[in-house]
C-alpha cells in the first residue's frame, strides 16, 4: 500500500497483493454485502459471501464494481449468478448502477 501526493489517502498499488483491498468504510459497503448474501451457490447450501465467492467491492459514487468467483469453471450457473448479484446490487437505494466480473485467480 502507498499513499497519494499528499500522504492522505491510501492508493493500492501491485504489492504482491492479487487484489485491492474492499472500500469497507464506504457508507453502502454493509448493504451491499447484505444484497449478494441473498444469492446462494444452487448446489451449497451457503451463500456466496460466506463461501468467500465474492474478492472485492469497490463503490465509487453510486456505481459498485464486484470482483467474484464461482465454485468451478464449469458451475452449472455461471451465467446466471453474476447477474443476480448484480440485479441484488441494483435494488440497493443509492445504488445507480453495479458490474460484476469473473476472476479464477487464486
Amino acid at each position: 500500500m502507498s499513499y497519494n501526493s499528499n500522504n492522505v489517502e491510501p492508493e493500492y498499488k501491485d504489492e504482491g497483493q492479487i487484489l485491492k483491498p474492499s472500500t469497507t468504510e464506504h457508507p453502502l459497503y454493509v448493504k451491499i454485502v447484505d444484497a449478494c448474501k441473498t444469492v446462494y451457490d444452487p448446489e451449497i447450501p451457503v451463500n456466496i459471501y460466506d463461501l468467500g465467492l465474492i474478492y472485492d467491492i469497490s463503490v465509487s459514487d453510486k456505481h459498485v464494481d464486484i470482483m467474484m468467483t464461482l465454485t468451478s469453471p464449469n458451475c452449472p450457473v455461471a451465467d446466471t449468478l453474476p447477474k443476480n448479484v448484480k440485479e441484488n446490487i441494483e435494488k440497493i437505494k443509492d445504488v445507480s448502477s453495479a458490474e460484476v466480473k469473473l476472476t479464477w485467480n487464486p
